[in-house]
C-alpha cells in the first residue's frame, strides 16, 4: 500500500466515527417516533418540502433498523418520513426483503397510497437501499407508480443484479443450488444477474418518463457488484460515485445506507435540488 493511503484510511475511519457520533439518537421503533415525523401519520408536508419521503429497506433489512441514521437526518430537516416492511417470509422475523420482488412492489404500491392519503400530497419521493433502490422501479414501470412518484434515490441499488463479488457466478457449479434459492428465498433469486425478474425489469430501458432518478454508489461495494452495474441509463438520471464526492469515504454496501452522512447529504440534495449544496468530506458534519 502506498504511504499516502496509510494516512488517508485512518482519516476516513475518523470521519465515519464522527458521522455516527453526530447522528441524532433514534427511537427503537419507527411507529413510536411521532415527534420526529418518522412514520407519524399526522405529519403534513411543508411548503419547503411538499412531498413525503418513503424509505425502502434492503434485503435482510426492515423498516426500523435500516433507517436509524437516515430517517432522523431527514426528519430533522423538515421532511415527513415513512418506512415500510416488505418481502416478509412466514416464520422469519426482522429480516425482510426475501419474498418475490414483484409482490414486494405491490406492497410498496399500497404503502405509498397510504402515505399520500395521509399527507394529502400528490406525489412522494422514494429513497431505497440495495434492493430497496431497485425494487421501486418495478412499481414505477408496471404498477402505475410513475404518476405518484417525483424522484427515486437509490443507495447502492442492485439495478442490474448483485453478484456478491462474483459468488453468484459459482451457482451453476453446484447442482440444485439455484433452484433451492428460488424455492426458499425468491427475493434473492430475483436479484441474480440474468434472472427472469431483472430481464423483465430492464427490458426497454432503465427508466420511465416523469421520474427523477439518482443513484449513489460506492466503489467499495461488495454486494451489488460490479459497482458500475448500479448505474442507470436515461434522460433524467444522475449517477454519483461516493468517492468522487469524498475520496476518504470507505463506506461499503451496508454502511452507505446505515450511517454515511456524506451519502445522506447527497440524498438531501437529490430530494431538494433547488437548495442543493456541494457534497464533500466536510458534509459528515452537516
Amino acid at each position: 500500500m502506498l504511504p499516502w493511503k496509510r494516512v488517508l484510511r485512518p482519516l476516513a475511519a475518523l470521519l465515519l466515527t464522527a458521522a455516527v457520533a453526530v447522528v441524532p439518537a433514534a427511537t427503537a421503533s419507527a411507529d413510536s417516533a411521532p415527534s420526529s415525523g418518522w412514520n407519524d401519520y399526522s405529519c403534513k408536508p411543508s411548503a419547503a418540502h411538499p412531498r413525503p419521503v418513503v424509505l425502502v429497506h434492503g434485503t435482510l433489512g426492515n423498516s426500523v433498523d435500516n433507517w436509524l441514521g437516515l430517517a432522523p437526518y431527514l426528519t430533522s430537516r423538515g421532511y415527513c418520513v415513512y418506512s415500510l416492511d416488505y418481502g416478509q417470509l412466514t416464520g422469519v422475523p426482522f429480516f425482510h426483503g426475501l419474498g418475490p420482488i414483484d409482490k414486494s412492489a405491490e406492497q410498496l404500491s399500497v404503502f405509498v397510497d397510504k402515505v399520500l392519503a395521509s399527507t394529502g400530497a400528490a406525489e412522494a419521493d422514494l429513497v431505497g437501499h440495495s434492493q430497496g433502490g431497485m425494487m421501486p422501479r418495478y412499481y414505477l414501470r408496471f404498477l402505475g407508480g410513475a404518476g405518484k412518484v417525483n424522484a427515486l434515490v437509490g443507495l447502492a441499488p442492485d439495478n442490474h443484479g448483485a453478484t456478491l463479488s462474483g459468488l453468484t457466478n459459482l451457482l451453476p457449479y453446484f447442482p440444485g443450488a439455484e433452484d433451492l434459492v428460488k424455492a426458499t428465498t425468491p427475493g434473492l433469486a430475483d436479484q441474480i444477474p440474468g434472472s427472469a425478474f431483472l430481464t423483465k425489469l430492464n427490458a426497454g430501458g432503465d427508466t420511465v418518463p416523469g421520474v427523477h432518478y439518482t443513484v449513489i454508489a460506492t466503489k467499495y461495494d461488495e454486494v451489488a457488484t460490479p459497482w458500475r452495474s448500479q448505474y442507470l441509463s436515461g434522460s433524467d438520471v444522475r449517477n454519483v460515485l461516493l468517492q468522487d464526492l469524498c475520496p476518504l469515504d470507505l463506506s461499503e454496501h451496508v454502511a452507505i445506507g446505515l450511517l454515511d452522512r456524506i451519502a445522506f447529504h447527497e440524498v438531501a440534495n437529490a430530494l431538494d435540488p433547488a437548495r442543493a449544496t456541494a457534497t464533500t468530506c466536510a458534509s459528515v458534519f452537516s
